[in-house]
């Protein structure tokens, strides 16, 4: 019986060993081919075809029903009397600055005491006490002390947190799509490789035209649900990451 569970426990620790050695395999068979290169430059595609792309869907107003002046040169909406050459179209491109300056330092500290004492008995119950331990209690006990629990529980915790995080760059995004209210949605990628190292500058989210300045500029203070990415694939971002099996049993040790 013994070496029927030591056997199951051998089979079941090869089965966990070989299927981390598969997941690691998959992951880094492109990896693989490329040993001794440098990482490849993805390709300029149509941001809407990407995988994960999802049209953007926000709350509008209540559709205006458009307003005509009569010998006028002047337009309901126009921003400018002459020509705007800021991008207002769907693939049209306008330049992001970005700068992110962020800060935070967070020291929390928990302590948590309790503790809870309970103590029953029947010391004198009309006299009837010794017959009703006989009667609940055939093997005997003692009245006066039925019940005595106590408890005591105690928790500590403490967390602290300092970070500080500095970009600044510029990025030209494109418009992908154009909401019912005017607001534009826009996408940039940027890619650059140094070596054996590729940075990435992914920078997405809405704004609207009137933030967009005459140079045809928008900060990335003023894009809303902005997403902004900056990371790195390579020999320096691999040296960084633990190893594939350390990540497994990471996730499937529970202490």
């Amino acid at each position: 019986m013994h070496n029927n569970l030591t056997i199951s426990r051998l089979t079941r620790l090869a089965t966990i060993a070989v299927a981390a050695s598969l997941l690691g395999a998959c992951a880094a068979a492109d990896r693989l081919s490329n040993v001794g290169s440098e990482p490849k430059l993805s390709a300029i595609d149509n941001p809407t075809s990407m995988p994960g792309y999802r049209p953007v869907n926000m709350p509008m107003p209540a559709p205006e029903p458009p307003v005509f002046n009569s010998n006028s040169l002047w337009r309901s909406g126009a921003r400018t009397f002459f020509g705007d050459q800021r991008a207002r179209r769907i693939g049209d491109i306008l330049t992001v600055n970005v700068e992110v300056a962020d800060s935070a330092i967070i020291n929390n500290k928990t302590a948590r005491s309790r503790k809870n004492g309970e103590n029953m008995g029947a010391g004198a119950l009309a006299g009837y006490e010794g017959v009703l331990v006989s009667k609940l209690l055939p093997n005997g006990a003692n009245a006066s002390g039925l019940i005595d629990v106590s408890s005591d529980a105690n928790s500590e915790g403490s967390g602290s947190v300092n970070r500080k995080e500095t970009i600044k760059t510029n990025v030209a995004a494109v418009i992908t799509q154009i909401l019912p209210n005017g607001n534009l949605v826009i996408e940039g990628r940027q890619e650059v490789r140094i070596n054996f190292e590729v940075r990435e500058l992914l920078v997405a989210g809405i704004v609207r035209p009137e933030d967009i300045a005459a140079d045809n500029t928008v900060e990335s203070s003023k894009i809303a649900e902005a997403r902004i990415a900056y990371g790195g694939r390579g020999q320096i971002s691999d040296v960084q990451q633990p190893r594939y099996g350390q990540q497994v049993l990471d996730i499937i040790l529970p202490f």
